[in-house]
């Protein structure tokens, strides 16, 4: 299928193709149409983070990444955090929302919100931003996932013993490997 959103793809259009590629259509093909311009988009692509559309652009009824959770019924709690952050992320850079040291999804909106940008500085293309984001979003959804798994099963993270990451993240890599 093919999906339309405006170009100068950034944080909440770059998690909604994510979302959409790996939860809802795997087959996605993203079209880009320049601002203002969005009466341009294809008539055979369903729009996505454009105005006036049913999974329109973050507004009151919340981010499209929101959007496309409620509308395609996604229940994976990780995915439900992953929103929290791209809804903070939003609330940072459209109502310059500060983040408190103790607010865990405001903090990694903060660094995701970097990285967005970081992305646009090295890509012009927004087919290559989104490219190039997949994976680090791949790595938050596995990241969120192994936590949650861990703590929907009562489990318990290793310490680190001197070792870095090392003990941890074979524990992680493990409840993720054994929920598949």
């Amino acid at each position: 299928m093919k999906w339309v959103t405006r170009d100068f793809v950034h944080l909440d259009r770059v998690a909604s193709p994510w979302l959409i590629q790996r939860f809802v259509d795997p087959q996605a093909h993203f079209v880009f149409v320049p601002w203002g311009q969005e009466d341009t988009r294809p008539s055979d692509a369903i729009p996505f983070g454009v105005p006036g559309v049913e999974l329109g652009a973050h507004d009151e009824h919340g981010t499209t990444f929101e959007k496309i959770i409620r509308k395609y019924a996604l229940d994976d709690p990780s995915l439900h955090n992953i929103a929290r952050v791209i809804h903070s992320g939003v609330a940072q850079v459209l109502h310059h929302a500060k983040v408190e040291s103790d607010d865990r999804w405001g903090q990694i909106a903060a660094g995701l919100l970097a990285i967005s940008e970081g992305m646009m500085l090295l890509h012009e293309a927004d087919d290559t931003i989104l490219q190039a984001s997949f994976p680090i979003y791949d790595a938050l959804y596995a990241n969120l996932r192994a936590h949650a798994l861990v703590s929907q099963n009562n489990l318990e993270m290793p310490g680190y013993q001197g070792l870095g990451p090392t003990l941890p993240t074979r524990f992680l890599r493990q409840v993720l490997q054994e929920s598949s």
